[in-house]
Formats: C-alpha cells, sequence, structure tokens
C-alpha cells in the first residue's frame, strides 16, 4: 500500500478535525450570541467528559454494571479531591494513586 494513501487520510482526517472549529469562527464573528446559548455550550465540555468517563467507570469487562471494582471505588475519593481543590493536577496524580492503591487491595 502506498504513502499516499496515507497522506490522502491524515489530510482528510485534519481537514474534518479543523473545519468544524474554523467555521464558527469565520462565520459568527459579527454576531452576537444569546447569554442562554453560551451558558449551554459550557456545560458541553463536561458532557463529553462524562460519557466517556461514566462507562468505564460503572460497567465490567463484559458490559454489566458492577460498581465493586477498583475503577470506582478509586473514583469517589478523586471526585472529591477534584471538588475540594479544583485542581487538575493533583486529581490526575491522587486518580493514578488510588486506583493503584485499589489495584493492589482488591
Amino acid at each position: 500500500m502506498g504513502y499516499d494513501k496515507y497522506l490522502i487520510c491524515v489530510l482528510g482526517m485534519g481537514l474534518v478535525t479543523y473545519l468544524p472549529r474554523w467555521l464558527p469562527l469565520a462565520l459568527l464573528p459579527q454576531r452576537d450570541i444569546p447569554q442562554t446559548l453560551k451558558e449551554w455550550l459550557g456545560f458541553i465540555p463536561a458532557t463529553i467528559l462524562s460519557a466517556l468517563v461514566a462507562p468505564d467507570i460503572f460497567l465490567n469487562s463484559i458490559g454489566d454494571f458492577h460498581i465493586l471494582q477498583a475503577r470506582f471505588l478509586a473514583a469517589i475519593p478523586t471526585i472529591i479531591f477534584a471538588l475540594k481543590t479544583r485542581s487538575l493536577g493533583g486529581t490526575v496524580i491522587v486518580g493514578m494513586f488510588i486506583y493503584w492503591l485499589t489495584n493492589k487491595l482488591i
């Protein structure tokens, strides 16, 4: 298989990644966005992150709901730490340590 197909694939992926970010900036700079829409758009990053993380925390490897597993048990103190400190770096370090610890204990 030639490298030209890989190049076309990479360029295509870059295009579909770049266009949705560029189009609103190019088409909407003079328009005022309503405050309610701005507030609603502010929830999207947290929603996407939750949708990505929640299945891994609550489901086991075969897809059954199972809360007594290391991922779920590590998530509880990690979330509490994150809410109290608001530190992304600290939360990542604490979460990794607690996950490592729960894997050793369970």
